[in-house]
């Protein structure tokens, strides 16, 4: 069993476990997906500006504290977990992007740029993340699947395989969800 599956099994036998506590549960699973988190949360803000307020660290922790104080959130699998914590930072960079372009002059000019190619310079990162946010929820409503390839890839910043492993689909067909999700926002953006 490769490391990533072995992984895998234990966040998802630890997330169903109903013999320990919430709390211990919660701090093993944060040993667990800690560093995952981390890299994913790096490889969102290394491209940002470098005085941006968020950091890798900070990022996590506010992402982990706001899935673990839900009381309404309870794991199934390493899946619906990585796909919370992709919301959860997808949710955090739209707050602090919609909060900077409050006080920022040109708050409502669009920007509409390639997803991979945004600019994280000055106040075109916030409008391009709130122009990526509105086009994924429509993206929802047409194909759950497809936004949650968005969400794991982009977001939490898994490879194709690690999205293929919390998705329980093959590294092929997450290529074409990838595929046709982008163009789609492309086309919506």
């Amino acid at each position: 069993m490769s490391n990533n599956s072995h992984a895998a099994n234990e966040i998802t036998k630890l997330l169903i476990r109903e013999d320990i506590s919430v709390e211990d549960k919660n701090n093993q699973l944060l040993s667990l997906v800690y560093i995952e988190l981390k890299s994913i949360a790096y490889s969102k803000l290394i491209p940002e500006r470098n005085n941006h307020t968020l950091t890798p660290t900070a990022l996590v922790h506010e992402a982990y504290l706001r899935l673990v104080n839900d009381p309404n959130l309870h794991w199934q699998s390493r899946k619906h977990f990585f796909a919370a914590a992709a919301e959860s930072m997808r949710r955090i960079l739209i707050d602090s992007a919609r909060s900077k372009l409050t006080i920022k002059r040109g708050a409502n000019s669009k920007h509409t740029q390639n997803i991979e190619l945004i600019h994280h310079d000055d106040h075109a990162f916030e409008a391009n993340i709130l122009d990526l946010d509105v086009a994924l929820t429509q993206l929802e409503k047409k194909d759950k699947q497809m936004a949650c390839v968005v969400k794991l890839r982009y977001f939490s910043g898994l490879t194709v395989g690690e999205t293929a492993l919390a998705l329980g689909v093959s590294p092929r067909t997450v290529n074409r969800l990838w595929r046709a999700s982008r163009a789609w926002l492309i086309a919506h953006m």
